[in-house]
């Protein structure tokens, strides 16, 4: 079968204490194409190899001396960067088979070797390796993207706050519940609004009458979330002025459009005309 340049490219680590079976597992790989093929006697040296070298695949005998495969499969779940054991397992015996899938390997090879078999066991293994580092390769590019867009979303936000309280005469957020959260300019002084995280004392109220009709229709639009751009209303004050204010403000929603809040600017005309 036809093998990818990228898959030929693999670091391969071959592990068993029989020189014959290193041999002959290292001209068979040389022979296909793998260009990267490694091997050691010593089981015992496997995990520090793996952290230095990361290899695509681990070929595993289960029976060594000093330490057997089934051990250095514990050794490798407890010691890699990420939760992909590449391990093929070499076995002559039947029943270590479901014992070594249940301990972590993703597959096994049956001795005496049958070489078609072993090439094929090993091309589909790399080939799902493969698609594996390069989901995971998209996925931390994506994270990258993500909080690169973030920190992008928050600088303009810190700019549209700067903007809209320059540009006005006050700015201010409310919460889900309609609880200011944030208020700045002389919004307390202009509309006698108290705000119990933000003012402080309570404030005293000024007297005179809001037109109701107009307030009415602007909590109406708050409550069904839609946004409003210069919606005007006005209060005689206690000494019989006129005063009429403008406003402006949007609903707030998080990542996952969940309602947040308000958020908006307001003016007061009767100083302005």
């Amino acid at each position: 079968m036809p093998i990818s340049a990228d898959i030929l490219q693999a670091r391969i680590l071959i592990v068993d204490d029989q020189t014959a079976n290193v041999q002959l597992l290292e001209q068979l790989l040389s022979g296909a194409g793998y260009n990267q093929v490694t091997s050691t006697m010593k089981p015992e040296e496997v995990c520090a190899l793996h952290r230095k070298n990361a290899y695509d695949l681990i070929l595993l005998d289960l029976q060594m001396p000093v330490m057997d495969g089934f051990q250095v499969m514990e050794g490798l779940k407890a010691n890699i960067t990420d939760s992909y054991l590449p391990v093929i397992v070499l076995t002559a015996q039947p029943g270590h088979k479901l014992r070594a899938l249940q301990a972590g390997a993703k597959d096994f090879i049956s001795k005496p070797f049958d070489l078609v078999e072993v090439k094929t066991r090993i091309h589909n293994m790399l080939e799902v390796r493969l698609l594996y580092k390069q989901l995971a390769n998209y996925n931390r590019e994506l994270e990258a993207t993500v909080a690169e867009r973030t920190a992008e979303l928050r600088e303009s936000e810190a700019r549209y706050r700067s903007l809209t309280e320059l540009a006005s005469d006050w700015y201010w957020e409310q919460d889900e519940n309609g609880t200011f959260t944030k208020v700045s300019g002389p919004v307390l002084e202009m509309l006698g609004i108290q705000v119990e995280p933000l003012a402080g004392p309570p404030a005293a109220v000024p007297l005179g009458g809001w037109n109701e009709a107009e307030r009415d229709k602007l909590r109406s639009a708050i409550a069904a979330r839609q946004p409003f751009l210069d919606y005007v209303f006005r209060r005689v004050g206690a000494d019989g002025s006129a005063q009429t204010y403008q406003v402006s403000g949007e609903p707030m929603f998080d990542r996952a459009s969940r309602f947040i809040g308000y958020r908006g600017i307001g003016v007061e005309l009767t100083s302005k005309r």
